[in-house]
């Protein structure tokens, strides 16, 4: 599925569509260069889980975590990691492989560890189309 977005609300909208139909164990993948609107998205998915907790992005702590939704919601950022061995460090599968419902941000990073199965958003510029444009593309593995 491709989406275009022109505006930071539909960016948004369209996380928050996901974040309602999102099913415990769900897992997805957000891959996007810096400023393309990641967590933008990220808002949105956490408010359609019902999270009125302010998000932002992990940077520094990879996990963040959110359990006053419909379901928890754990937030990761792995672009700062070293190798992934970091990740079982925290104890990644107990989240991934939990009843909440993840997102991995710069989760090309650590392809070698996702599960079978998971959601790839990717959010992509195009600045002939304008500013703020956007195309995501939704595609499930």
């Amino acid at each position: 599925m491709i989406i275009e977005t022109n505006c930071e609300k539909e960016t948004y909208d369209l996380g928050y569509r996901l974040g309602e139909k999102a099913k415990a164990g769900q897992v997805y993948t957000l891959v996007g260069d810096l400023g393309v609107g990641k967590t933008v998205f990220t808002k949105g998915l956490a408010a359609g889980l019902g999270i009125e907790e302010a998000v932002s992005s992990p940077t520094f702590t990879i996990v963040q975590i959110y359990e006053e939704g419909r379901l928890p919601f754990y937030h990761f950022d792995v672009y700062r990691i070293g190798d992934v061995e970091e990740m079982d460090e925290i104890g990644y599968e107990d989240y991934i492989y939990g009843e909440g419902v993840s997102l991995i941000e710069w989760a090309n990073l650590i392809e070698e560890i996702l599960p079978e199965h998971y959601t790839e958003v990717k959010i992509e510029k195009d600045l002939e189309k304008g500013f703020d444009y956007r195309r995501i593309s939704v595609c499930e593995y």
